[in-house]
């Protein structure tokens, strides 16, 4: 068994949240969230920035922890258990742009109810639904950041 970690973040501005949609040569397609692997030396909050900022163009700030989803899926080699830790985000704009080497070719904000019927993973649409209530939570106390 493999054992791998990654870091992503649940980007919000103005009520819509961030998604990119990934076409991997027509045999992997669907919206996800910004995310990837923790790199050496890295902290998990680094690394949740600098996979929204290298998969959107995205300079998101972090305004909290929201959790943890795990999975796993099969390579020729070997299973692999894979832990997601995961920061809900604010931006300051719209302004998003897919990193093609990665395969995503489409990105952009979306309502929350679009967004969760959008997103192709259902451990990702769980902890969207805990970031988004968290980010109405700390909306409604005008603790949102930019409030």
């Amino acid at each position: 068994m493999i054992e791998a970690v990654s870091c992503g973040g649940i980007v919000i501005f103005r009520g819509k949240i961030l998604l990119l949609y990934k076409n991997f040569k027509n045999r992997y397609e669907g919206w996800v969230l910004p995310k990837g692997t923790v790199e050496k030396d890295e902290e998990y909050p680094e690394t949740a920035l600098r996979e929204v900022r290298e998969e959107t163009g995205v300079r998101a700030s972090i305004v909290k922890y929201v959790g943890k989803s795990e999975y796993s899926f099969n390579v020729p080699e070997d299973t692999v258990d894979k832990d997601v830790h995961w920061y809900l985000m604010r931006s300051d704009n719209y302004h998003s742009r897919p990193q093609r080497e990665e395969y995503f070719v489409d990105s952009g904000y979306y309502k929350y109810h679009e967004a969760y019927h959008l997103l192709k993973f259902s451990n990702e649409k769980q902890i969207l639904e805990k970031a988004y209530e968290e980010y109405l939570s700390l909306s409604r106390s005008k603790l949102w950041p930019g409030n």
